[in-house]
């Protein structure tokens, strides 16, 4: 574990790359495949299941210290994360605990899962107790299943293909799927992850391992500009950004699988498309976007989230809310790795296969053709009216990469302006990471009617913490302890003073909220000082564009 945590202060301590790509080979050079694969897991994003309530922390936490409970809340909200909070008021220890990684997760931790809170208490202290001041942070943030740190799982990849000289594409392939929910990582899963290809012939990949996603950067400049940047437009392959579920199907061996961007297995979710395992030849792979597909058309995602996390599909729903791939690349074709064969021939390939297949429940996603990019500008502005987020642009010789890279070619998303409307902040409480001792997570409210009704209300509909510097962000921080009115165990309920244009992808219905409206990705585009507060907009607003956004093509 100590050495865990070391490797975990290290990272923490650095923005660097290369410094964080020096740490991690020293630490995966020197451990044992056993710690190494939990390592894997959590630095590439794992998070088990939280294996103790925070309710039993806080107790055991305040007992240790001999605090009283106000006294534990204050210092709570003035750290802004529980982990860092229960490390700095337990005792210090010497920390004689030299046990490795995978023993205390697998044989102290996560025992501790479904214990009651008075064995939990009875155990966990003597655990802590036996761990030094670092090594006790990174166990807590285990417990807790709030574990981050800065690195990316490409990172990780480049680190163990740096150290084994496997190739990193090979790596990041083998990883996918590696921190599921269910997963429990062994000696065995690191040593294949990390065997090079003839030593992993017989198990290169499981039948069903899907590809590592290859990813679109944002293309932010003046439609003026392309033409220089980019070239002409046939240098491109030009889709629409279709608004689904971002999801490789593979079809080996006479089985299908369905994973979902997230490397989540979604095959059970989605029973229509499971049914192309009849229809597909084995050994391909096809990359693309799950959609509502209703009426020869794509459908608003909304109705797509009615079926995100049902465990149940009943017929009637099935009915209401039926989906198709809509297929834009082949990623592997008659068992061989189709990536490295440029964009256009992945394609050529792709739309035999489709057709061929003759399903409604996969379509080809549709190319487009403009005279040039002023052409190509007028067809994106129709986006909202097709259910689309905007357009792709891939480039014809592009090889199909990893993440978000541009070594084998690129891919532009050439979003269109998001919906947005002037909303005022009424509650605030703090960030989390390097703003943990700010308020910089917002709930915005927009007016219950317009300025004509003088007993009008606020009512909340958005929740936001991105977009604003961070001199912007100290200063609504301030605002935010100034006017504060009430707090609410971490959050603060502030007198009605700041309007900001928020940012929002999409917007739908939701029974759930006060407002009856839900927004997709909200972000802060600016702070509105120059606007009065009885001028922010209204609910009247957000339904205007509900029904802009619902409106048939």
């Amino acid at each position: 574990m100590k050495a865990f945590a070391d490797l975990y202060a290290r990272l923490d301590a650095t923005t660097g790359s290369n410094a964080k790509l020096a740490a991690l080979q020293a630490y995966f050079d020197s451990a044992s495949a056993a710690d190494a694969a939990w390592a894997v897991y959590f630095l590439a994003g794992g998070r088990p299941r939280q294996l103790v309530p925070t309710k039993v922390l806080r107790e055991l936490a305040i007992s240790a210290s001999g605090l009283s409970d106000w006294l534990f809340e204050e210092s709570y909200q003035a750290v802004g994360d529980l982990a860092e909070t229960i490390t700095l008021l337990l005792p210090e220890n010497a920390g004689t605990g030299n046990d490795s990684l995978a023993s205390w997760v697998e044989q102290k931790l996560l025992p501790l899962r479904g214990l009651a809170p008075e064995l939990l208490l009875e155990r966990l202290l003597p655990l802590l107790q036996s761990l030094d001041r670092a090594s006790l942070l990174v166990c807590i943030k285990l417990i807790t299943g709030s574990f981050r740190v800065g690195v990316s799982k490409l990172l990780v990849t480049r680190a163990l293909a740096a150290l084994t000289g496997v190739d990193a594409k090979r790596i990041a392939q083998r990883l996918v799927g590696y921190t599921d929910l269910s997963a429990r990582p062994t000696p065995a899963h690191f040593q294949r992850l990390v065997a090079s290809a003839q030593e992993g012939a017989a198990d290169e990949r499981d039948l069903g391992q899907p590809y590592p996603f290859f990813l679109a950067h944002a293309l932010n400049l003046p439609v003026a500009e392309f033409e220089a940047a980019l070239g002409p437009p046939h240098h491109w392959q030009i889709e629409w950004k279709w608004d689904g579920i971002r999801a490789q199907l593979v079809k080996r061996e006479g089985q299908l699988w369905l994973w979902s961007r997230g490397e989540e297995l979604v095959t059970e979710r989605f029973p229509e498309l499971a049914a192309l395992v009849a229809h597909l030849p084995d050994g391909c792979v096809l990359d693309g976007e799950i959609v509502v597909w209703k009426d020869d058309r794509v459908q608003p995602f909304a109705l797509l989230q009615q079926r995100i996390g049902r465990k149940t599909l009943s017929a009637a729903l099935l009915q209401k809310v039926p989906v198709a791939l809509l297929a834009y690349d082949l990623l592997e074709w008659q068992g061989a790795d189709f990536r490295l064969q440029a964009q256009t021939l992945r394609r050529a390939q792709l739309e035999p296969l489709v057709a061929a297949a003759a399903q409604p429940q996969l379509q080809l996603s549709p190319l487009l053709q403009g005279a040039d990019w002023a052409d190509l500008e007028r067809q994106r502005e129709t986006s909202r009216a097709l259910g689309v987020e905007g357009l792709m642009l891939k480039a014809r010789d592009a090889h199909y990469g990893v993440g978000r890279t541009k070594d084998v070619g690129v891919w532009w998303k050439w979003k269109i302006e998001p919906y947005s409307v002037d909303a005022v902040l009424l509650y605030a409480q703090r960030g989390h990471g390097r703003r943990a001792s700010l308020y910089s997570d917002f709930t915005f409210a927009v007016w219950d009617s317009g300025p004509e009704n003088a007993e009008r209300k606020l009512v909340p509909f958005a929740k936001a913490y991105s977009g604003l510097t961070d001199e912007e962000m100290r200063q609504v921080d301030a605002i935010v302890r100034r006017t504060t009115i009430d707090k609410f165990g971490p959050v603060r309920s502030v007198t009605p003073t700041q309007v900001f244009e928020l940012g929002f992808e999409g917007i739908g219905l939701s029974p759930r909220h006060k407002s009856g409206i839900a927004v997709r990705f909200p972000r802060m585009l600016r702070w509105r000082k120059d606007k009065p507060l009885a001028e922010a907009d209204t609910l009247a607003t957000l339904r205007a564009l509900l029904a802009e956004a619902l409106r048939p093509a």
